[in-house]
Order: C-alpha cells, then structure tokens, then sequence
C-alpha cells in the first residue's frame, strides 16, 4: 500500500505586511472649524437644512469638517450664519 502525501499548508501573509514593498502613508485631508454664529430661525427651508447637513445644531456649535469642494459649496450657501476658521 502506498501512503498519500498529506498537502502542504502554505503560510500567506498578511496584506500590508511585507517589509520589501513601501507603503504610501496617504495625506490627511486639510480641516475647516465651522461654527453657527446666527439663529436658522426665519431662514429658507434649503438654508436651515444646509446648517443640518453641516452637523450643527445650535449657536455657537462647533464641527470640524474635511475641506472639501461639497463642504465649501455648503459654506458659501449659508456662509451669513456661520463663522469659519481653517
């Protein structure tokens, strides 16, 4: 009789993880602080929900938003209720 051969277990690395390939850190995209410096009350309906999609809430709330050409089109939409720094 003659015996099989059991397979060979291959062991794979891990993605990312193999000292001969250099990995790229990606650059992380730049930062806006966007504050709500005037009431949405007695504002158009698309303005108010504009403030909501920025994720402001209340006065003087702050978010900090990536800088991206979206968020800077938000900004300039209702930028007369907002104070911005970058």
């Amino acid at each position: 009789m003659a015996k099989k051969k059991q397979p060979v277990k291959i062991k794979r690395q891990k993605r990312g993880t193999d000292p001969g390939v250099n990995t790229v850190k990606k650059k992380q995209p730049a930062k806006i602080k966007v504050t709500l410096a005037k009431s949405i009350i007695n504002t158009s309906e698309s303005h108010r929900a504009t403030v909501r999609g920025l994720g402001l809430r209340r006065i003087r709330h702050t978010v900090e938003l990536e800088d991206t050409p979206a968020v800077r089109g938000m900004i300039n939409k209702v930028g007369y209720l907002l104070k911005c720094e970058v």
